[in-house]
């Protein structure tokens, strides 16, 4: 009786186990670095007299009582060509989508150091800075950009391109990624696979023009990015300037910055306010 009891019991264990759903699959590595990067990326607007005049991206790289450091490009921030005095509003999309206003804290010099950091009131998640080492000729990237000011999207690719100072892999002058992108992607993240850190910020991209005949003798012309020519801030100019712009320790940077002996960018970079007085004069 007892035997034919527990027999009925283990079909019936044996049918639940058979209907209940199965456990979803493991995410891939890369998968598991864009959700996470997508948590540390923001879209950046620069706003003048109440209309969006310049639209890029930025990614979170240190936060402190309450406040989180945005690390972007300068030339998104500058006010040259900009008609009218701008704001500036941090777009972050998840986990709920949300504007938060912002203001520029540190700017670099272009065209050596095409970087700046916006500072908001809220505390978001932040990424951990890459060593140089940790960007290498044909290591798998993917790069968080915000085509067009819309909603952020990922591209991925490798680095295609090193520049270093005398050979040194640590003295890092640029770097380039083969990983597609548009307008809207300047000050997007570079995120290593499969460690996720911030191996590399986007300052711009090569485009060719492509031209198509058009109805009635019309041609059409587009400017095409090309393949391999995404230029990048590398690991060691963005620990360089966030450590000479205050946060470097916040960032989890602990170590002396390696200095680019041949451009301005390595004087150490002026609070907004400062350089905004300089322009009025």
């Amino acid at each position: 009786m007892v035997r034919a009891v527990l027999s009925r019991l283990l079909a019936a264990f044996a049918t639940l186990a058979l209907l209940a759903p199965l456990p979803a699959r493991a995410k891939s590595e890369k998968s598991r670095v864009v959700q996470k990067a997508l948590l540390q990326s923001v879209r950046v607007e620069v706003t003048v007299a109440g209309k969006v005049a310049r639209a890029a991206t930025g990614v979170v790289v240190a936060n402190d009582a309450g406040s989180s450091f945005i690390l972007t490009n300068e030339h998104v921030v500058s006010r040259d060509g900009l008609k009218g005095t701008p704001s500036y509003t941090i777009v972050v999309e998840r986990p709920a989508l949300r504007r938060i206003p912002a203001r520029v804290r540190f700017e670099g010099e272009v065209p050596a150091e095409d970087l700046a950091i916006l500072e908001i009131g809220e505390s978001l998640p932040a990424v951990s800075i890459g060593q140089p080492l940790d960007a290498q000729v044909g290591d798998d990237v993917v790069v968080i950009g915000a085509p067009y000011g819309r909603s952020l999207s990922v591209s991925s690719g490798i680095v295609s391109q090193v520049e270093v100072v005398d050979g040194d892999p640590r003295e890092q002058r640029s770097m380039k990624t083969d990983a597609p992108i548009g307008y809207g992607a300047s000050g997007g993240g570079v995120f290593g696979v499969p460690g996720g850190k911030l191996v590399g910020l986007v300052e711009g991209y090569r485009t060719a023009k492509v031209s198509f005949g058009g109805i009635g003798g019309n041609d059409f012309t587009f400017d095409v990015p090309m393949p391999g020519e995404t230029f990048l801030s590398p690991p060691a100019k963005i620990r360089a300037f966030l450590v000479r712009s205050g946060i470097g320790r916040r960032a989890g940077i602990k170590d002396a910055p390696w200095v680019d002996p041949t451009g301005p960018g390595t004087v150490a970079s002026r609070p907004f306010d400062e350089r905004a007085a300089a322009m009025q004069r």
